[in-house]
């Protein structure tokens, strides 16, 4: 009867106020009277509330023009035995085009070479030989001509390892470094940078044979004897340097003479610069290790060399 009188007294609440009214009829509320209130400070119990799990509908776009792009395929793991099989092949490829392209230089500084050497030699030989008729042309031999000729040539060609090795030492590896690095790096072709030297001591060698071929005289006869002497050091230096030293090209029996065994090992020693670059000369290299201590060190070089030869 509570319930009822609290209903009753919410509907004639409603019914006198007119904006309460309206809106019941806009949302075509059901009558309270007869019902009780879930505030009402009357009611004894509530019923209870049940949550339910509601269902929720999303929408996903799908872009039809461009389909999502199919799912790559798995790829087939390699063996290991493959992967190691073609690393050998492609190591023993580049082996071999690198053997092959040393063999190419070797030929072609060997040509170059046997060239130059043939040339040089027979000119020295003819031009010795015509001089030297033509001196004893008359009947008289001048011999003080003769004689400062052969003088200067071995004293040119011993003198020459002694410019050698000052220029290696105060030219080549100071103000002209820029052009001897070349020979203390791994070279790429036949030539180097390094062989511009042999040709500018060629011009002065060319230069006193020619004065000395077309006149004749104490004077002209010893800068005949000293082009002479240049040349030969030259050659010297060509073969025991270039050739045996540093494998540019075969020089036969060459690299069985022992003293030039010792050169050899000397000169390998100038390029691992353990003794601040000693030695600088090439004939004279054994000497020079020695006077800076360096025999025990020359020993050890040349049993490698043995070694590897």
């Amino acid at each position: 009867m509570a319930a009822g009188l609290s209903g009753a007294a919410m509907t004639s609440f409603v019914a006198k106020n007119p904006l309460l009214a309206a809106a019941a009829r806009r949302r075509a509320l059901p009558p309270l009277a007869g019902r009780a209130l879930p505030f009402s400070p009357l009611t004894t119990a509530r019923a209870p509330r049940r949550r339910g799990l509601g269902t929720v509908t999303c929408f996903v776009p799908q872009d039809t023009e461009h389909p999502a792009a199919a799912a790559p395929a798995p790829v087939a793991p390699v063996p290991e035995t493959a992967l190691d099989e073609e690393a050998r092949a492609a190591a023993a490829r580049r082996v071999a085009e690198r053997k092959a392209r040393k063999r190419s230089e070797r030929r072609t500084y060997l040509v170059a070479a046997v060239m130059s050497s043939l040339g040089v030699t027979s000119m020295a030989v003819a031009a010795v030989y015509y001089r030297f008729s033509w001196q004893m042309e008359g009947g008289a031999v001048p011999v003080s001509e003769m004689f400062g000729t052969f003088a200067l040539s071995v004293g040119a060609a011993v003198g020459m390892e002694f410019w050698a090795r000052w220029a290696h030492r105060a030219l080549w590896h100071a103000s002209l470094w820029h052009m001897h690095e070349s020979h203390h790096r791994p070279r790429e072709g036949p030539f180097e940078l390094n062989d511009v030297f042999a040709i500018v001591n060629a011009v002065p060698a060319i230069s006193l044979l020619a004065y000395g071929f077309f006149h004749r005289g104490l004077v002209p006869g010893l800068c005949f004897g000293a082009g002479l002497g240049i040349t030969l050091f030259g050659m010297a230096y060509m073969f025991v340097h270039d050739g045996l030293v540093h494998r540019r090209f075969p020089v036969g029996p060459i690299a069985n003479v022992p003293y030039f065994r010792r050169v050899a090992a000397a000169h390998k020693i100038h390029h691992m610069d353990k003794f601040e670059g000693v030695p600088y000369g090439l004939f004279l290299g054994p000497k020079e290790l020695e006077e800076v201590g360096g025999l025990d060190e020359l020993e050890k070089e040349l049993a490698r060399i043995g070694r590897t030869i």
